[in-house]
């Protein structure tokens, strides 16, 4: 519209520039348009000198996400927007794509960055922290800094990786804008006022060159979906079949969403938001253990509901957290409570083992409404790896979901989003946005082998690995590792490998089935059965993936690889640890582990 209104308006462009410039904006994102215009007026302002403009503003706020689940990179790109709005030339940039060298000519940064597992850097964090920990980092004395830190206090080492980033940031001499912010997972209203604080303390910092500068630089962070964790898309629920027989001991599904008109678009290696609401009987069951009214009214964000209302849709209830604990025993005075609440390990456990409804019913307590509203967590979204690829399923997403099941005293115990994928009807909604994992993807080339570990629902990524290869008649060579405790009820999608295999799209697949045999026999055996062959296809410059669960399988392949890489590459333990990392370094050891 308003290159229309330029061409009719007397212009100091020819219409030939006019139609290039046309064409160019037309390509742009908002973003790249927002660049643009600040190069542009820069330039005006310069006398048109291209030389003079491509020299970076005078003062710059550097804003660095190191991100495991995406909510890093949310809150960072908030960030960026309000700067911006602000008039500040902005640099928004992954932490796995920043140069370290140019932390040294920074003055201004802000970081927001997550903790992973037990208090580890997040995969695009790792190299920086490590540069911050190590005798290359320089000295920060120009430097002001804060940060964002981002965690769960169901974990030991509580936004460990925040902490680590704020201390060494300090001892390099950069001076802090604001002291650091530790955030738990209901971390908007933290972050709000961090946002607020930091651009406030930025102020006087800031020329006046660099104040009228709109310039944005990305980089990684734009995303061409129009739909976020704030603004989930509604789709419709295709399909939810159970992949394990009727004998198993667990249900996986198969679930199929469509993703209709929304223009989603995902990539091998992605994730799937998943929002849900919580089983109407649970709520039921914790009402009148609680002897609460179902309708009486509460007010969550300047809305008012129901209490049932208010559980079913907006508070986790299959998820406790320590806080919850320690302020349940206080209203409850039971001392065993309190002092597994004091005992740090016994609550991380109690966290890790128990609902809510649990909760309730081995400590009654007398609580109100607005209590009860208040200790909970909003509730948030899982993640989900996806399962197909979009060149073979078009406006679909696939996932393979496990039902979380456990017994409590004879009570079975559902996981939230699991069993509301599990139980919701065709046709019902679900909303839904994609999370970009960058971290997990395949070569450039597509002919470097890959191998791929995934033992249980740590198989879906590869189904979509294959799915792509095939689509695009990729036949170059690819291994997969699957485990599950029996054969004949536990081999999730086992047809589909077949049919790769036959057609040339897999090379190799190796099976262990712990359960069919005396001895258990995990993926881990069968790397360390198959390490001569496996050293060669490293050797030969193979990707490995690895996927599924961090507590036990992941530790236990990493250490199968090493001993790989020891034996057969004639290397010390040091030697096959540093060789491994520099995989890491390169990409080619990527993993999706939870």
């Amino acid at each position: 519209m308003l290159l229309k209104e330029l061409s009719s308006l007397a212009s100091p462009l020819s219409q030939g520039q006019v139609d290039k410039l046309k064409q160019l904006t037309a390509e742009l994102s908002a973003v790249q348009l927002a660049w643009v215009s600040g190069y542009l007026s820069a330039s005006a302002e310069l006398g048109g000198s291209a030389a003079a403009t491509e020299s970076a503003p005078e003062q710059t706020l550097t804003i660095l996400y190191g991100s495991q689940t995406g909510n890093g990179r949310g809150v960072a790109q908030q960030l960026a927007e309000k700067a911006q709005a602000q008039g500040y030339a902005v640099n928004l940039v992954s932490m796995a794509d920043y140069k370290v060298r140019q932390l040294k000519q920074e003055t201004l940064l802000l970081a927001v960055v997550s903790t992973h597992g037990e208090g580890e850097a997040p995969d695009d964090a790792i190299e920086l922290h490590k540069f911050l920990a190590s005798k290359r980092a320089p000295k920060l004395d120009n430097l002001h800094y804060s940060v964002l830190a981002l965690g769960d206090t169901s974990y030991e080492f509580f936004c460990q990786t925040g902490k680590d980033f704020d201390q060494r940031l300090s001892a390099l001499g950069a001076k802090a804008l604001a002291p650091i912010v530790e955030c738990d997972v209901d971390y908007e209203s933290d972050a709000e006022a961090w946002q607020q604080t930091v651009l406030e303390a930025v102020k006087p910092l800031i020329s006046a060159s660099s104040a009228n500068t709109n310039v944005v630089s990305i980089g990684a962070a734009a995303s061409s979906n129009a739909f976020s964790k704030q603004k989930p898309y509604t789709a419709e629920l295709l399909v939810s079949q159970k992949l394990t027989g009727r004998d198993s001991d667990r249900d996986v599904r198969h679930v199929e969403i469509d993703l209709g008109e929304s223009e989603l678009s995902y990539q091998p290696g992605d994730a799937l938001g998943v929002w849900f609401n919580n089983a109407e009987v649970l709520v039921d069951e914790i009402l009148a253990k609680l002897s609460l009214g179902a309708e009486e009214t509460v007010t969550i964000k300047d809305e008012t509901l129901t209490l049932r209302e208010a559980l079913i849709n907006k508070r986790e209830i299959t998820q406790i957290h320590p806080a919850l604990v320690q302020g349940w025993a206080q209203l409850s005075g039971d001392e065993s409570l309190t002092a597994l609440a004091e005992d740090r390990e016994q609550l991380r456990q109690f966290v890790l083992n128990h609902q809510l409804a649990d909760l309730v019913a081995s400590y009654p307590v007398s609580i109100t409404a607005f209590q009860l509203i208040e200790l909970l967590r909003p509730i948030t979204p899982r993640l989900y790896s996806i399962a197909s690829a979009q060149s073979d399923v078009e406006s679909e997403v696939h996932l393979t979901v496990a039902l979380v099941e456990n017994d409590r005293d004879g009570v079975a115990r559902y996981g939230g989003a699991s069993r509301f994928l599990a139980e919701s009807e065709e046709g019902a909604e679900v909303n839904v946005y994609v999370e970009p994992n960058n971290h997990f993807r395949l070569p450039e080339n597509p002919e470097t082998p890959v191998i791929m570990i995934g033992p249980g629902t740590g198989v879906a990524p590869f189904r979509s690995f294959l799915q792509e290869r095939s689509a695009q008649g990729i036949t170059s060579d690819s291994w997969l590792f699957f485990g599950n405790p029996h054969f004949e009820q536990d081999f999730l999608y086992q047809t589909e490998w077949q049919q790769y295999l036959k057609e040339g799209t897999l090379s190799r697949l190796d099976s262990a089935f712990s359960r069919d045999q005396a001895h258990k026999v995990y993926v881990q055996h069968r790397i360390a059965e198959r390490g001569e062959a496996l050293w060669q296809w490293i050797e030969a410059g193979a990707h490995i993936y690895i996927c599924g669960d961090a507590e036990r399988m992941a530790k236990d392949v990493h250490q199968a690889l090493l001993d790989v890489i020891a034996q057969y590459g004639g290397k010390s333990a040091e030697e096959a640890e540093a060789f491994l990392e520099a995989l890491r370094s390169d990409k080619r050891y990527q993993k999706d582990v939870y």
